[in-house]
């Protein structure tokens, strides 16, 4: 069996065990799975507003995925597109709300720019520990995710609470300096079209620039790249800024077109489910955009089921878990041949 069928047969087999568990936790939430297969579709497939919320919640998925994908190829293993996310938000509002003088699309502008800046110095935290003091950058990122979010925290509780009202969020950004609407009355944004932008971006500069194949290397083996006279340093350092960078650009466009202020808990942990979307796509750009649509497919469809039938949507999360533990099975197996041909 040639390389690439044999791919497609573990696609399909790794699709049906998902399938077979998740009718097995259909039934065991006392649920017809006919009837629970049906709702889910109809939420995603059932309306315009149904369907253009897949894309609404897939977006700040993309950039968090693009993020990790681009960090993991050089095997900076960064688990903070959480806290850069949150870095990204807080900035973004500071330029949206403190530049009231200045014409919306430059806000706009300067915001995404800020947003990425900060996500970006937020991970590059962790590469210098990593470079400097060999501390792992596990680690650095978990503690970094925890100070951005009580950063949040302080924010709405200080300096930009809302003067109007006693609830811990910022005042509403006016309109000007919001991201528009694709297709009113639905959600859907341009930061959409930005997040597919970014990933064509991102997969340019791996496949087709000096800079990605040196990435690449890195990842594939440092030491070979070091004798080869790639920086090994320089390429983790640049990763893991443009990985911060592009999970910060999601917390700028979660305030700029969807909130529309900061506020706690604004990510939804996208941050964390970002790892799962980079480890099943392969980080492969294109598959990031294929694994986040999906991602955020399901979650939508899962939650017109538990509204029409009870059944928990947290079921989304299990198979999510189950497919990522399928896809490392597999990757495992497949090492474990490639040691016992050589």
């Amino acid at each position: 069996m040639t390389g690439k069928k044999q791919k497609i047969v573990q696609a399909v087999v790794i699709a049906l065990i998902t399938i077979i568990a998740g009718t097995g936790l259909i039934v065991m939430s006392n649920a017809n799975p006919m009837d629970a297969y049906t709702n889910f579709f109809r939420g995603i497939f059932g309306n315009l507003n149904g369907f253009c919320e897949v894309f609404v919640k897939a977006t700040p998925l993309i950039f968090t995925g693009l993020g990790c994908a681009v960090a993991f190829r050089t095997g900076f293993f960064n688990i903070g597109a959480e806290g850069q996310f949150y870095m990204g938000a807080l900035t973004s509002a500071m330029v949206a709300l403190g530049l009231p003088g200045v014409p919306g699309i430059l806000r706009i502008i300067l915001a995404l720019v800020i947003g990425f800046l900060a996500g970006g110095v937020w991970a590059l935290i962790a590469a210098i520990f990593k470079a400097k003091f060999g501390i792992s950058e596990i680690i650095v990122t978990i503690m970094l995710n925890y100070i951005a979010i009580n950063l949040i925290g302080l924010a709405v509780r200080t300096f930009l609470m809302d003067p109007a009202g006693s609830v811990p969020q910022s005042a509403k950004i006016d309109e000007s300096a919001l991201l528009a609407q694709i297709l009113p009355p639905t959600r859907l944004h341009v930061g959409f079209i930005i997040a597919l932008v970014a990933a064509a971006g991102v997969w340019y500069l791996l496949e087709k620039t000096t800079l990605g194949y040196e990435i690449k290397v890195v990842g594939f083996n440092k030491r070979a790249a070091a004798c080869n006279g790639i920086s090994v340093m320089k390429n983790i350092v640049i990763s893991a800024f443009l990985s911060g960078g592009l999970a910060g650009l999601a917390g700028v466009v979660e305030v700029l077109a969807i909130q529309k202020k900061l506020l706690e808990g604004i990510s939804s942990n996208c941050g964390y489910t970002a790892v799962l979307i980079a480890l099943m796509a392969g980080n492969h750009p294109v598959g990031v955009v294929v694994a986040s649509i999906a991602m955020a497919a399901m979650q939508v469809g899962a939650n017109t089921m538990q509204r029409q039938l009870g059944v928990p949507s947290a079921i989304v999360d299990i198979l999510v878990g189950l497919v990522v533990l399928l896809i490392l099975a597999k990757g495992l197996m497949s090492r474990k041949k490639v040691k016992k041909a050589a």
